[in-house]
């Protein structure tokens, strides 16, 4: 796939089909199963940002979805210049934002799509959709060095807490909290401070004056907000091999943890019922 700049790319934003979803690829893992997931849940174009040209299977590589956009990286507020360029070039319409190794889940998503949730959310007055991020790890480090098995995945059933978020003066900030939990709290001495929480508002209604923060937060700041002020509203999960990943790469915490699974690890079995029953997501009144 040929890659193009993103200043290029976004010219074109006006004639994208709907929802849009950004992947960004960081490694060569589980990168066709990330965008094949995508493009089931019915995202209409899929911009896929990658520091090299991509090898994909024919499928995907002929795929018009797909849009192929040269991104390098380049430090913490990257990432959120790159999203911010293009929700405002959209104006309007919904954008995802997520990683390689990354699955979104919604409530009812194997036989509704994802237009129709976001249908569905707009009508409630609603210009976000929050979620949490579900760390996914194998059980089977000698089998599985890198951390990642697509065929049999564990997750935190237990061990999950969230925290009011309060604003510079110390003051909580309504419908706004802090959740915590996964690898990245079970592993907490080896994960940096500011990748340690696991809410994340990662659908995003487009508009000039929309842009994201460099912590993954968005301003206006009523965007992060996780319910209207009279009921809950859908949220969504994403599971992801992100936080396992990384404690594999880096030497230290390869060194220091024999295993990810523990008493409260739970096979994952692809499926929103599951991520519903254990509380990872809530229908609201999408039913």
């Amino acid at each position: 796939m040929r890659l193009r700049a993103l200043k290029d790319v976004v010219r074109g934003a006006r004639h994208w089909a709907g929802p849009v979803a950004l992947i960004v690829i960081e490694d060569e893992i589980a990168v066709a199963e990330t965008l094949r997931h995508h493009l089931q849940l019915g995202f209409g174009t899929l911009l896929v940002l990658s520091p090299d040209a991509i090898a994909l299977p024919v499928d995907l590589s002929d795929d018009p979805r797909l849009i192929p956009v040269r991104y390098g990286g380049g430090g913490p507020g990257a990432l959120a210049k790159a999203v911010t360029c293009v929700v405002q070039a959209m104006r309007d319409g919904w954008l995802y934002w997520g990683y390689n190794a990354e699955f979104l889940y919604f409530p009812q998503c194997e036989t509704r799509s994802i237009g129709a949730l976001l249908a569905f959310h707009a009508g409630e007055q609603r210009a976000s959709l929050p979620g949490m991020v579900v760390d996914l790890y194998t059980g089977d480090l000698a089998c599985d060095p890198d951390g990642v098995t697509l065929t049999q995945p564990l997750m935190d059933a237990m061990g999950y807490c969230a925290l009011p978020r309060t604003d510079p003066r110390g003051d909580i900030i309504d419908r706004q909290p802090e959740i915590f939990g996964g690898l990245r709290r079970r592993f907490a001495e080896h994960v940096p401070h500011a990748s340690q929480r696991i809410d994340r508002v990662p659908l995003i209604r487009a508009g000039r004056r929309v842009r994201m923060g460099a912590d993954g937060r968005w301003h206006p700041q009523a965007r992060n907000s996780w319910s209207c002020p009279w009921h809950r509203n859908a949220t969504v999960a994403i599971c992801s091999f992100r936080a396992a990943k990384a404690l594999r790469r880096n030497p230290a915490p390869r060194a220091a943890i024999p295993r990810f699974d523990w008493g409260g690890s739970v096979p994952f079995d692809w499926r929103s019922d599951q991520l519903l029953e254990l509380g990872m997501m809530e229908p609201g009144q999408w039913v």
